[in-house]
This record gives C-alpha cells, structure tokens and sequence, in this order.
C-alpha cells in the first residue's frame, strides 16, 4: 500500500507540475522575446551608428573649415568685448567696495540738515521782509488817515 500510494502521490505531483508549473513554458517565451528584441534592436542600433558615421563625416567635410574661419575671424572682437566686460566688473566690484553706506547716509544728512538750516534762514528773511512791508504799509495808513483827519478838522475850522 505504501508504494502504491507514493506512485499515486508522485503522479498528482507530474500532473499538478505539469498544469501549473509554467516555469519552462515562461523561460522559453522571455528567451524568445530577448532574441526578438536584440534583433530588432541591433538593426535600429547599426542603422544609427550608419546615420552618425555620414553626419561626422560630412560635419568633419563641410563644416570644419566654416567654423575655423569664422572663429578666426571674430574671436579677436570677442576678447575685446569680453576684456571690456570684465574691466566693467572689476570697476564695479572696485566701487562696491568702496562705497560706504554710513558714510553716505551720514553725509546725505548733513547736507539735509544744511539744507533745512538755509531753508529756515530764508523763511526768517521772507517773514521779517512781510513784517517789514507790512509796518511800512500800517505807517503809510495812518499818516494818510491822519493827513485826512487834519484836513477834516481844518475844513471844520474854517468858518
């Protein structure tokens, strides 16, 4: 009995390999896959490598000779415009450190304050000027007021 229920065991262990055991059947698809694909992509890769070998060669051809002569012809301008741009930065970054910001703030006050001291100097001047005007203008009022009273009292007087 033992040996037959091993034989019965060991067969619904080959049949239940062979219905569900899809390792092989899985192997063979990915292997056959692979091979499609390395195919497939060593022609694309060949065919790119043919594409990049023209365009070198006409690159090294046509356009070398092209590039030489325009660099040759304005990479003297643009080291003087570069030469020129850094002597710019080199003046700013000079300046920059340089500059003081309490200096500047300092000396931007005491010129305000120069400045308020000249501007309440000229606002004495004009008020004092007013005030001048205007007592001279009082004063010329009453001498006319008072030129005008003696001639009342005059014409009053008279008779």
């Amino acid at each position: 009995m033992s040996g037959t229920s091993e034989n019965i065991i060991k067969e619904c262990s080959a049949v239940w390999f062979r219905l569900f055991d899809h390792r092989p059947f899985l192997q063979g698809e990915i292997n056959f896959f692979v091979k499609e694909f390395e195919e497939k992509r060593g022609d694309r890769e060949v065919e790119k490598l043919f594409e990049i070998l023209e365009k070198s060669t006409e690159i090294k051809d046509s356009q070398v000779d092209k590039v030489k002569h325009s660099s040759a012809n304005n990479l003297p301008d643009l080291q003087q415009v570069l030469d020129q741009s850094n002597h710019l930065c080199d003046q700013v970054l000079l300046a920059r450190s340089a500059y003081d910001p309490e200096k500047s703030v300092k000396a931007k006050c005491e010129s305000l304050e120069i400045s308020n001291k000249q501007f309440e100097e000229d606002l004495v001047a004009k008020y004092k000027a007013v005030d001048e005007s205007f007592a001279e203008k009082e004063r010329l009022l009453k001498e006319y007021y008072q030129q005008l009273s003696d001639k009342l009292h005059q014409s009053l007087n008279i008779p």
